[in-house]
């Protein structure tokens, strides 16, 4: 499937990218709004980007040449934001964008293992650089380990008989293999609409192989310190999890739950203040579910800091 950005319109509408304004969009996938970023700010506007996927950042790359000198690609995690801004002599940015979904790309490729649909290995992972995949987890936790992770991660109800059918159904080597195995531990008459039953287990140990909560707390907490005043940041989440770490970032009167490691304890008052941009997240209309399925369950959430 083609890759569509999602909230394209909405996300550039609460960003208002000017010239001369500094921009991040630290998922940059495809590059669609990292491209709506450079022309809204044209002329003069500057976007950093950063990806772990090195195919995607070459894409983009030759994509995006015409945008060139204003245009600034990364491969790396959105949580070195910092170490982006430092290498750029950026002291602070006028808007941060994250989209957190997987792209299309990945998502549709059998070697990344990302999708029950297709059968390939359990890999997971963003980056081919990061040691843990979905088979060591998958293999090698225990039955205990596993059981919390698809409870916590994908907040399945059945997480303790789908655990337990995977540890006696060990070894396991494909994606295919796995969603049979998690369908068949759910009593069919409990497999939930509208989506394969296997959807929450998977969400589940991709989650754990890429820490993902970890790494977004981190680049929420890392993103807001770096907004100017008057700076907005925009994010897409596409779970509950998500959702909520995003609007606790949102809400003052600090982040202090959210502070990256390594930095020294601040007292609230220290912390930046943000204002949500609207109480309840922005969902895509139904038109842009149509054209983009996978979009049904995006939520975009927009603060702007005030002081």
């Amino acid at each position: 499937m083609k890759h569509v950005p999602v909230l394209l319109k909405e996300v550039i509408e609460v960003v208002r990218p000017h010239s001369g304004g500094r921009y991040f969009d630290g998922t940059l996938g495809s590059g669609g709004h990292t491209r709506a970023l450079l022309e809204a700010s044209a002329p003069g506007g500057q976007v950093a980007a950063t990806d772990l996927d090195a195919v995607s950042l070459g894409g983009v790359r030759e994509a995006l040449s015409a945008f060139a000198e204003r245009l600034h690609l990364f491969e790396a995690s959105f949580t070195q934001i910092d170490r982006v801004c430092l290498l750029l002599g950026w002291e602070d940015l006028d808007g941060i964008v994250l989209d957190l979904g997987l792209s299309s790309a990945a998502l549709d490729d059998p070697v990344r293992g990302f999708s029950f649909a297709q059968k390939g290995p359990l890999d997971m992972r963003f980056s081919q650089e990061a040691t843990l995949s979905a088979h060591q987890v998958v293999n090698t936790y225990s039955e205990q380990a596993l059981r919390d992770i698809i409870r916590r991660f994908g907040e399945e109800r059945m997480a303790a008989r789908i655990a337990h059918r995977i540890v006696a159904s060990r070894p396991i080597e494909t994606t295919t293999a796995l969603a049979e195995i998690v369908a068949a531990a759910i009593p069919h008459a409990q497999w939930p609409a509208h989506i394969h039953p296997a959807t929450k287990t998977f969400q589940a140990i991709r989650m754990e192989v890429n820490s993902e909560l970890d790494r977004l707390a981190e680049v929420l907490a890392k993103g807001v310190r770096l907004l100017k005043p008057g700076g907005v940041m925009a994010v897409i989440s596409y779970h509950s999890l998500e959702d909520r770490l995003v609007k606790r970032c949102f809400q003052p009167p600090s982040q202090a739950h959210l502070r990256p490691k390594g930095l020294p304890p601040q007292a609230d008052t220290a912390a930046p203040r943000l204002s949500p941009l609207f109480r309840k997240p922005l969902v895509p209309h139904t038109e842009e579910v149509q054209l983009n399925p996978r979009s049904r369950s995006a939520r975009l959430r927009a603060a702007r800091r005030i002081a």
